[in-house]
């Protein structure tokens, strides 16, 4: 099984989210990825997955946003399953159930965490998440995590989905990588994309210097 991508245009690239992987989403201030991994959450959850969302802002407000995205789609009862945490050293607990493990934000959640320690976790819910069948998408802030523990985290993943942004001469300019995938494909390329809070559209004919 898997979950689809439905995000128009990137799903051309990446149709979809095999089960049993470990999927880090990373970005600046940009708040597109967090936006990316609740709708990955809907969709998990509209195609029957039960979801684990594990979340260090306010479990209410993530609720607000969760259902003012779903749209009209039928989800079903306790499709979701919320987690406020303040800090996470054990990503195990979260994996065992199989479905969708989403973690926002994963950076933060793990501040405290050696890179020795990162990697044993990491390692831990990788040997979960293939047992279980379980997939994890990890959102992380660029530049929270020290040089070491970004590279544990990015050699453990079996995909890195990046949003980026940068000003350019007619303003904010907002582009995606995929600098690692789990079939082996690179996409080595800037993917431009807009993002007004509600929708993110992809346009793979502009292209991003």
């Amino acid at each position: 099984m898997s979950i689809p991508i439905e995000v128009p245009g990137l799903d051309t690239i990446l149709p979809e989210l095999a089960e049993g992987r470990v999927v880090l989403v990373e970005s600046g201030a940009d708040a597109a990825k967090s936006f990316f991994v609740r709708r990955l959450s809907l969709t998990a959850g509209r195609v029957g997955w039960p979801v684990t969302f594990v979340t260090s802002r306010d479990r209410d407000e993530l609720q607000v946003q969760l259902a003012s995205e779903r749209g009209t789609a039928p989800l079903p009862d306790g499709w979701v399953r919320i987690q406020e945490r303040d800090a996470v050293s054990d990503l195990e607990e979260f994996g065992k159930d199989g479905g969708l493990l989403a973690v926002d934000s994963f950076s933060f959640l793990t501040l405290d965490l050696s890179p020795d320690q990162l990697a044993q976790a990491l390692r831990a819910l990788r040997t979960q998440c293939r047992r279980k069948g379980t997939t994890a998408v990890l959102a992380t802030d660029r530049g929270m995590f020290e040089p070491r523990a970004e590279a544990v985290a990015v050699h453990l993943s079996d995909g890195l989905l990046q949003f980026h942004t940068r000003e350019g001469p007619e303003g904010a300019v907002r582009f995606l990588r995929v600098p690692k995938w789990m079939d082996g494909r690179f996409v080595d390329r800037n993917i431009y994309y807009e993002f007004d809070g509600k929708r993110i559209a992809i346009d793979l004919r502009s292209r991003v210097l």
